[in-house]
């Protein structure tokens, strides 16, 4: 068994408030064990299975939502920590926090907060995810009775820390990805103590990578079994030339098709495959889970070889090391997010149905504005009373809709509005 307490030293297990020995007698635990506790008993993960994946919660028994999907990072992010040396139960806790900043329908909803959060630094997922576990979740207050979120150690909340930079340091454009608002700034670079630069720690890094193994795989396993993909049809030149177009507007702007058509020989490669459409059968539902199983296989174990290539087989903890992913493999992921974006988030009625839900959200935060705090749940209610300007309400009122399942936006938008979207 490793020496936790030796990679980890007292500083990575520190917390933001020291918390008294427990009262009641408890099983023996480390100190990321207990934070991933903290996270799997906390609200904010259970309403991420009402929030959007890819396809609404509501749209098949079948696909994935927001949980089903964290579970699954949590899963791979866990296979590729252990035999790097990293502690399992952080970068299971890192993959289960990642995706609680979403707010009701998923990135969608995201850029409509943004701009509504103009006033305030804007709205990103990665940032509301570190409010969320430093500030807005119930678990731990400080000595001035203040909410700390669940108190999680440093190395965890480093491991959340997908983007270890506010919005305007190196990085200004309004559109960049950050990962803290200039409000949670304390916290932020407490977390940050002895970090020089913006380097990500490992276990974020394995974080990252595993939620682009498991969305790139299983959204395209759900759009096969929705029926609004089919591998089949990639023979035709006209369809895959308009894939590349998906790849290189949403993902790799300058890759070369040859580096595509390759990493899509590769991956056609793998013995399951699909060569015949899905019938919806056991035997075809089971060759499209092997598939998914052999391409999460086949990218952790090139990830892992060329890691350990580079740094050795010490175990590798935060920021001893990083990630080495191959370009093979950057493309591979790319052709199968590329899949899935074309036929399933370009689809002409999911455009359509992501302007109905754009409208929503603006609809429902004006309304918030207008009830001047009286439709706001009662925390919110609070922070709302001691907001000290503008832009301190107006990150309440974010907050607030940030919180909602994509079901609850739908019911306090007609609530607050007597509107039902068309």
């Amino acid at each position: 068994m490793a020496d936790w307490e030796q990679l980890y030293d007292e500083a990575a297990r520190a917390r933001l408030v020291e918390e008294p020995a427990k009262r009641v007698p408890a099983p023996v635990r480390t100190a990321f064990e207990r934070d991933r506790a903290r996270v799997v008993h906390s609200a904010s993960l259970r309403r991420l299975a009402a929030k959007t994946q890819v396809l609404g919660p509501q749209a098949d028994d079948f696909v994935r939502n927001r949980l089903t999907h964290s579970l699954e990072v949590a899963q791979v992010a866990r296979d590729i920590a252990h035999p790097l040396g990293c502690h399992p139960d952080l970068a299971e806790t890192a993959a289960l926090a990642h995706d609680l900043g979403h707010p009701p329908f998923g990135h969608n909803g995201e850029s409509v907060l943004d701009g509504l959060a103009a006033d305030c630094g804007g709205f990103e997922g990665n940032a509301q995810t570190f409010r969320i576990l430093t500030r807005l979740e119930a678990k731990s207050a400080d000595a001035a009775g203040r909410s700390i979120g669940l108190n999680l150690t440093r190395a965890t909340l480093d491991a959340c820390t997908k983007y270890p930079w506010p919005r305007l340091v190196g990085h200004g454009a309004r559109s960049g990805k950050f990962g803290v608002y200039d409000d949670d700034l304390a916290a932020f670079r407490w977390v940050r103590e002895g970090v020089e630069g913006e380097r990500r720690c490992l276990e974020a890094q394995v974080m990252d990578f595993a939620d682009d193994v498991a969305y790139s795989v299983h959204d395209l396993e759900d759009g096969i079994v929705s029926g609004r993909i089919d591998l089949v049809v990639l023979d035709s030149p006209d369809e895959l030339s308009a894939v590349w177009e998906t790849v290189r507007d949403w993902y790799l702007p300058s890759i070369e098709e040859s580096a595509l058509v390759e990493a899509l020989e590769r991956l056609r490669a793998i013995g399951t495959w699909p060569t015949t459409p899905y019938d919806g059968s056991r035997a075809g539902l089971a060759t499209l889970k092997n598939l998914t199983s052999d391409l999460i296989g086949v990218f952790c174990g090139h990830v892992h070889t060329a890691t350990r290539e580079r740094f050795g087989e010490a175990p590798l903890v935060r920021h001893d090391a990083d990630l080495v992913v191959p370009d093979e493999t950057v493309h591979e992921i790319a052709v199968l997010k590329g899949i899935a974006a074309h036929y399933v988030m370009r689809a002409p009625e999911r455009t359509a149905a992501m302007e109905r839900q754009r409208t929503l959200l603006a609809e429902l935060f004006e309304a918030l504005v207008v009830s001047d705090g009286v439709a706001l749940d009662p925390t919110f209610r609070a922070d709302l009373a001691t907001a000290s300007d503008d832009a301190g309400r107006t990150r309440v009122l974010v907050d607030q809709v940030a919180s909602l399942t994509d079901a609850s936006a739908v019911a306090w938008h007609a609530r607050l509005t007597g509107r039902v979207p068309a």
